[in-house]
């Protein structure tokens, strides 16, 4: 499987996308978007950020876990990693974001999830 971006509507009726790598682990959760087309823009915007490894942010969330986010040439956060136990982990996820997401293909998934 190669790496993919897969979009899907919420049940408050906005969009989102996850980066899924070639394993197909979640690697980037994008915010919520009013629509469908709004979704694609923030998935090209992640596209064209993603090599530019001054665009993420490391950070660390309440439970202690450390967390990346990817944002664009404006400063707003366009995508959100996972909790990552070290460094290490959060690091090896910001080179994968970057190197999967230039080529990744979109995925339009029709249903609605939780959220």
């Amino acid at each position: 499987m190669s790496s993919k971006f897969q979009i899907k509507k919420a049940k408050n009726g906005k969009h989102f996308f996850n980066l899924l790598a070639s394993n197909g682990e979640v690697i980037l959760t994008s915010q919520m978007y009013a629509s469908k087309a709004t979704a694609k823009k923030g998935i090209a915007s992640v596209q064209s950020n993603a090599a530019a490894l001054d665009q993420y942010e490391q950070k660390t969330n309440k439970a202690g876990e450390h967390y990346f986010v990817l944002k664009a040439k404006n400063q707003k956060v366009i995508g959100q990693s996972e909790g990552y136990s070290g460094t290490t982990g959060m690091k090896k996820g910001i080179k994968s974001v970057s190197t999967n997401a230039p080529k990744a293909k979109i995925e339009d998934i029709n249903i609605k999830v939780v959220g």
